[in-house]
């Protein structure tokens, strides 16, 4: 059995716990079937450590992108996540998105501007988008559809299933994380009950969001086998078989 972890920040987790040791904690997250991983870049500051792990570890890949929430950091240009995408070891475009928790909607424009760099450097490289969504579900969807975004999931999806179904149309995949096993997500576990399939991930988005039965504590890659569970849970289905499908999903996404 092998689960993938199809986003992580390796490079800004705890590594205490293990050691210091990256080899510790993918040990450790080995021992629970977690054996390939995304680790997502959020600015260009921080490129080249996501980008070095990537290459010094063959079960680790890289995406190239600037979050929405970033607002001291280097702009992207489209033509920058080109250049750095060209890494055979860089898999996606992101993580980019619109979050209007942290900024106001009136006055996101610059996010807005940045978001559509993000899918013109996607759609010109043929590699899939990570999508962040924070209380911008209608905007999201209104500009991957007309900026006309070809491919990508939409990652730590906690939105309604409505939402879930204007994405699945646009041809995204969608991602669960550890929220779906908070008590207070019961809504979001009825909406993972509801996606095909073909197209559902799972991640950890550690170090943050660590899932039920460790919530509270630092996450790492390794508990997405708890996010796998309780998917499983949900769909009447298997470990295994989740494991299974969401590896099947993203070796479809990002390699074919």
């Amino acid at each position: 059995m092998q689960i993938v972890d199809s986003h992580c920040h390796i490079d800004r987790v705890d590594l205490d716990a293990f050691g210091g040791s990256i080899e510790s904690m993918l040990e450790h997250a080995s021992e629970l079937s977690v054996t390939k991983f995304l680790c997502v870049c959020i600015d260009l500051e921080h490129f080249d450590q996501v980008h070095n792990l990537s290459k010094s570890y063959s079960n680790i890949f890289a995406s190239v992108g600037v979050h929405p929430t970033e607002m001291n950091c280097k702009e992207p240009s489209v033509k920058e996540l080109l250049e750095y995408a060209q890494s055979d070891r860089v898999i996606a475009i992101g993580e980019t998105g619109l979050d209007y928790f942290h900024v106001k909607k009136d006055q996101a424009d610059w996010q807005r501007d940045r978001f559509k760099r993000h899918i013109a450097a996607s759609n010109d490289s043929g590699k899939p988008m990570i999508i962040h969504m924070r209380d911008s579900k209608d905007d999201t969807i209104e500009i991957l559809s007309s900026e006309r975004a070809k491919k990508g999931v939409m990652h730590c999806f906690a939105e309604d299933l409505e939402t879930a179904k204007a994405a699945l149309d646009l041809g995204f995949y969608i991602s669960f994380s550890g929220i779906i096993t908070f008590k207070s997500a019961q809504d979001l576990r009825e909406v993972a009950k509801q996606i095909p399939s073909d197209r559902i991930l799972i991640e950890t988005d550690s170090p943050y969001l660590t899932p039920v039965p460790y919530r509270g504590k630092p996450n790492s890659p390794a508990y997405t086998y708890y996010v796998a569970e309780k998917l499983a849970e949900i769909r009447n289905s298997s470990v295994a078989e989740i494991a299974r499908v969401t590896t099947q999903n993203f070796n479809q996404l990002f390699f074919s």
